[in-house]
């Protein structure tokens, strides 16, 4: 009796593991052939656009991880692959997608506000897609991903986590693609940088070298972005960016808007480095002349008044410089590119409540990606693409992070540290960095610092290669950077493959 009793159970515990394992929702793939002329040269492109299912270090399914793989006919494994994605955190991948990777680009009005659709859609020269096979990848969250199984947001919601699940992904990725062999590429944007820097660290230890990594505006250290209480840092790195700002809108003398971009920013640099780091240092023990004397340095450099910087002892955040630079003009200035200008709302804030250049750009590269993404790449219209994880809203990302000395809470955390292992351990690895001259999201200033701090051996330092635009944090909208930005892309690429 006990005998049946127990094979009874044992019937329904697998019939209740076989209904689990149905219950499961399953990967889906779209199949399309994609094209792009660039010169006299048509490339016809293998794609897919779907999910992949994605498995932990115990092979159980724990989510669908979105992605749009862009593979080039008649090629063999040995062709460079590029793993590309945006930042945020919590932002899939159509921004990059449809500015400069892929196959076709998004046509704006730069730096401009754009009319309603129709928008344009363009082929793109600009791509990597010549020399380089593309995988745009959606973390977790965001894009076709969803979770599977017994996952919890909180599984992928935090720099650990998201390092590990966008490791998995590779990983898993090139091993179904027969891709193992591959010339292999990070390619983040912004928070993406920061994700890069751990996952290059994370991908060596499980014996995954990569040729290149490229970091598109990029962020390590985020208290230079943070601005926490009674730190300096922020301020000091920010400030040639507020001076090229005020420069591009000509609020600076006569004499300093006609000097040469580069030399200008030079010139800043030494001021910040000499002369206004000492005496934010000073804090209150600072003689009222010498505030004075660095109030009108200031003032030269960066356009806002004397009386101003001596109101703000010397320091301004970020969000109060977009509001104060074009204050008597009613207007304010773009925080991911300053560049652009739209209308101040409420002139007497202190802080900006706007940013002109994302409310410029976001209806065109949404709209023009669905329609691309449902018409061109076949995908069903019954499935949702998220742009953003924060439509979710059990969404809450976990900053903490091991590299920082353990789980406890950090005010900020610094992924730098991971990009030093990797490259310590990995002497052939190099890291483009591509910064924006108007990007006051991730300033270039504080990326510069960052190196300057990750006490690399010299021969490990000469791996990173620094490029600058004429752009703000999305230069790849600026049609001068679109081309520069593919130059030093593709002379990247080609010098880690000699």
């Amino acid at each position: 009796m006990k005998t049946f009793i127990y094979f009874k159970i044992a019937i329904l515990f697998l019939v209740f593991s076989i209904h689990a394992q149905d219950s499961i929702p399953k990967a889906q793939v779209f199949k399309s052939i994609q094209t792009l002329k660039t010169g006299s040269q048509n490339y016809k492109f293998n794609t897919l656009a779907g999910t992949m299912e994605l498995r932990d270090e115990k092979n159980k399914p724990i989510a669908l991880h979105g992605f749009t793989a862009y593979f080039k006919q008649g090629e063999t494994k040995n062709r460079p692959i590029v793993f590309s994605f945006n930042g945020g955190p919590g932002s899939s991948s159509y921004w990059l997608h449809m500015g400069i990777m892929g196959p076709k680009r998004i046509v704006v009005t730069d730096p401009d506000y754009n009319k309603a659709a129709p928008y344009k859609l363009l082929d793109n020269p600009y791509s990597i897609l010549d020399m380089a096979d593309v995988v745009m990848m959606d973390p977790i969250g965001t894009g076709l991903s969803e979770l599977i199984g017994e996952s919890k947001g909180k599984d992928f919601w935090g720099v650990d986590q998201d390092i590990r699940s966008t490791s998995l992904f590779i990983m898993q990725f090139l091993k179904k693609h027969n891709r193992l062999q591959s010339p292999k590429y990070l390619l983040g944007e912004s928070y993406g940088t920061f994700r890069n820097a751990g996952v290059m660290n994370y991908l060596l230890d499980k014996g995954f070298a990569l040729n290149g990594v490229i970091m598109v505006s990029a962020v390590f250290d985020l208290r230079t972005l943070t601005f926490p209480p009674n730190d300096d840092l922020p301020y000091i790195v920010h400030l040639p960016s507020y001076a090229a700002t005020s420069r591009y809108h000509k609020k600076l003398t006569k004499e300093m808007n006609s000097l040469n971009l580069e030399s200008f920013i030079n010139e800043v640099r030494e001021f910040t480095e000499n002369e206004y780091t000492p005496a934010l240092f000073k804090g209150t023990s600072i003689s009222e002349n010498h505030k004075n004397r660095i109030a009108e340095r200031l003032e030269k450099y960066v356009g806002l008044s004397k009386e101003f910087w001596l109101k703000a002892n010397l320091k301004v955040k970020a969000s109060e410089y977009f509001n104060e630079l074009l204050r008597n003009e009613s207007k304010t200035v773009g925080r991911l590119d300053s560049r652009y200008t739209g209308i101040n709302e409420n002139p007497k804030n202190q802080y900006a409540i706007t940013d002109p250049q994302s409310d410029a750009i976001s209806p065109p590269y949404t709209v023009g990606f669905l329609d691309y993404l449902h018409g061109s790449l076949n995908v069903s219209k019954e499935l949702n693409y998220k742009t953003s994880a924060y439509a979710d809203e059990d969404f809450k990302w976990d900053w903490s992070h091991k590299g920082n000395g353990g789980w406890g809470t950090q005010i900020a955390i610094n992924t730098s540290i991971d990009m030093a292992s990797a490259m310590s351990k990995d002497p052939n690895l190099k890291v483009l960095i591509m910064n924006g001259y108007y990007d006051l999201a991730t300033v270039f200033y504080g990326v510069e610092h960052t190196i300057t701090h990750m006490n690399l051996a010299p021969e490990i330092k000469d791996n990173i290669i620094m490029t600058y635009y004429e752009a703000g944090h999305m230069m790849y909208i600026h049609e001068p950077s679109m081309k520069k930005f593919k130059d030093d892309l593709s002379n990247f690429i080609k010098m880690t493959l000699e």
